[in-house]
């Protein structure tokens, strides 16, 4: 990726980057991609992503668009999608195909930088892992990458269930997916 920025502004997440001595949008890139994947211990702040060390694909992408907004970058986007989680695409294990399900829908973020999907979950994360599996995107802000995400991701599994027959509730499907994420967290 041939987009990079200097690390200039005073504002809080750019003094966080910059106290780890990461100076350039790139350097923070790859630390933020190096981090663990985790659940921070609270959704809306980002900054948690440095302070803790870890990070969910919401806490990482929401981070380094946050940063690139103080930095007046415009030309990094925050991407929501939608995507058919399965262990052929995401290191899940056999907790879906145990249920005889084909997939359960995924929200999943990542960046859109000068049009090149970015994907920095972890070291192994790629893009075309899940390109084709994409069922929506849309552009967010950061600050969606907590309830709106979780809201958003809740009804388009409630039409799926009901547009595809699934024969499993929306609470059981939501138990499965905690599953994966579960194993995803323990194993990545």
């Amino acid at each position: 990726m041939a987009f990079d920025f200097l690390i200039t502004s005073t504002k809080e997440l750019s003094v966080l980057a910059k106290a780890k001595k990461l100076t350039t949008w790139l350097e923070v890139v790859n630390y933020v991609k190096s981090l663990p994947y985790g659940r921070n211990t609270n959704r809306t702040d980002v900054s948690l992503v440095l302070k803790e060390e870890k990070g969910s694909c919401s806490s990482k992408h929401a981070f380094l668009k946050s940063l690139a907004i103080e930095n007046s970058k415009k030309e990094v986007e925050l991407i929501l999608a939608i995507y058919k989680m399965n262990a052929n695409n995401t290191s899940i294990g056999t907790t879906i195909s145990k249920k005889n399900l084909e997939y359960i829908p995924e929200a999943h973020c990542y960046l859109k930088v000068l049009g090149n999907s970015l994907d920095i979950t972890s070291e192994s994360s790629n893009f075309n892992n899940i390109k084709e599996a994409i069922l929506s995107e849309e552009i967010i802000l950061p600050n969606q990458v907590s309830e709106f995400k979780v809201n958003y991701h809740q009804e388009f599994i409630k039409k799926w269930i009901k547009e595809e027959q699934i024969n499993f509730s929306f609470d059981k499907i939501w138990k499965i997916r905690e599953e994966c994420i579960r194993y995803l967290s323990q194993n990545s």
